[in-house]
């Protein structure tokens, strides 16, 4: 089987966020990738309640972009946000429709692409990323996030736990119920 590509600079075709905040991401995780080591072509594993593959592409990183991203620990929860809902959106057709409000659980709403009636389709995202990080480190803010997401069961929505790391491009999806088990 082939294994599908992705590239990064697509997520504002795949979202409903405005195109500027789409392009930030996707730098974000342009610059999370090249300063790791990885270079355009990169096969990126997926593995918790998913197992895929897919070859991640991006156009070259300026000097200029990882001066503008000098502080990681926002370059990659924001480029983290990127690879996620590219993942997300190429495994189950939710795409990214707006941003949470703090305090919820969750990152943000997911939704099919047809128009909604109430919550009808429609999910939670939560995500985090990790620059280089452990199995053990990722099992651990996974089972963080699965808790964080309990704030928000009242919904009734399942929940897609993305965690990101990039020194080894491992993208961990957990997905909690409509009932929050």
């Amino acid at each position: 089987m082939d294994i599908e590509l992705i590239d990064i600079a697509d997520l504002y075709k795949l979202s409903r966020l405005s195109p500027a905040r789409c392009a930030d991401f996707s730098e974000a995780a342009a610059v999370c990738l090249e300063v790791i080591g990885h270079r355009s072509g990169r096969i990126g594993v997926i593995n918790g309640d998913f197992q895929r593959q897919f070859k991640f592409v991006w156009a070259g990183v300026s000097e200029q972009m990882i001066h503008s991203r000098s502080d990681m620990g926002d370059t990659v929860e924001s480029g983290a946000y990127c690879m996620a809902m590219l993942v997300v959106e190429k495994l189950t057709g939710l795409m990214v429709v707006k941003q949470s409000q703090k305090r919820t659980g969750f990152d943000y709403w997911l939704s099919n692409k047809q128009k909604n009636v109430g919550f009808q389709g429609m999910a939670r995202l939560e995500v985090s990323g990790i620059l280089r990080g452990s199995k053990g480190q990722i099992n651990q803010r996974i089972k963080e996030k699965m808790e964080q997401t309990k704030k928000s069961d009242n919904l009734s929505l399942p929940a897609y736990v993305v965690v990101v790391e990039f020194s080894q491009l491992l993208i961990h999806i957990k997905i909690r119920s409509k009932t929050g088990i």
